[in-house]
């Protein structure tokens, strides 16, 4: 890998901003000042900016709490996006399982390809928990009917694990992840959603992180997500 390469994937901005810093001699190679930007490194190579060493790591896993009034994109020419709030992300960062521009909560930031594929594969069964505010009380039938498939014109639900928190919310657990899936299934109960939040996402949960906050994941829940990629399918 070219040495600018790995600085801009690493956080250190586009490639022709990699390439400036390292021709000012405050990039290292093994201990060596390296000034050209097409000097090659390897897996096993240490690399550091101003004497502090850069870890390198293939992939990268971000869970993030979404704020409302941010899109789940990567660019928009006039809207907000989830990424203007990573100050670190690398290249090539994707969205797993977008949620709406006005809902808040779980949401997974990756580089890893093969894991974003399987994460939103059906067949994967991967949780999705979402904390619901409606504008009126909650019919008797509520669990009921959101627990047993719901048909709709383009697909049809697996059902789901519904749980009343109060008399106008609940929390909804579903296994798909369709276009307003979740609003769509509480109006079929004659519900609108009024406040959305993915409180969990393939197991994670965002109650450490406060609205518009992110952080890497743990080794442990790394290699817990990462299973998905092994399951078959």
């Amino acid at each position: 890998m070219r040495l600018d390469k790995f600085l801009a994937d690493h956080g250190f901005g586009t490639r022709s901003e990699a390439k400036k810093i390292i021709s000012k001699g405050t990039v290292k190679v093994d201990g060596i000042i390296i000034k050209k930007a097409d000097s090659k490194i390897n897996e096993s190579s240490v690399v550091s900016v101003d004497d502090v060493d850069i870890v390198y790591k293939k992939f990268v896993y971000y869970l993030m709490n979404k704020p409302a009034g941010y899109l789940s994109a990567t660019k928009d020419n006039h809207q907000p996006v989830v990424l203007d709030l990573i100050k670190d992300y690398r290249k090539r960062l994707s969205i797993v399982g977008r949620l709406d521009k006005d809902t808040e909560g779980a949401l997974l930031l990756t580089n890893d390809g093969k894991l974003h594929h399987y994460l939103l594969s059906p067949e994967k069964k991967v949780n999705k928990k979402y904390y619901a505010i409606l504008d009126k009380a909650l019919p008797e039938n509520a669990k009921e009917i959101l627990e047993n498939p719901i048909e709709f014109k383009e697909f049809k639900t697996r059902g789901s694990m519904f749980e009343k928190i109060d008399y106008n919310s609940a929390y909804l657990t579903i296994w798909e992840g369709k276009y307003h899936q979740v609003k769509r299934m509480f109006e079929k109960i004659g519900c609108k959603v009024t406040y959305l939040k993915r409180v969990e996402f393939a197991g994670l949960n965002v109650d450490d992180l406060k609205t518009g906050e992110y952080r890497e994941l743990t080794k442990d829940e790394i290699e817990n997500i990462t299973k998905y990629k092994n399951k078959n399918l």
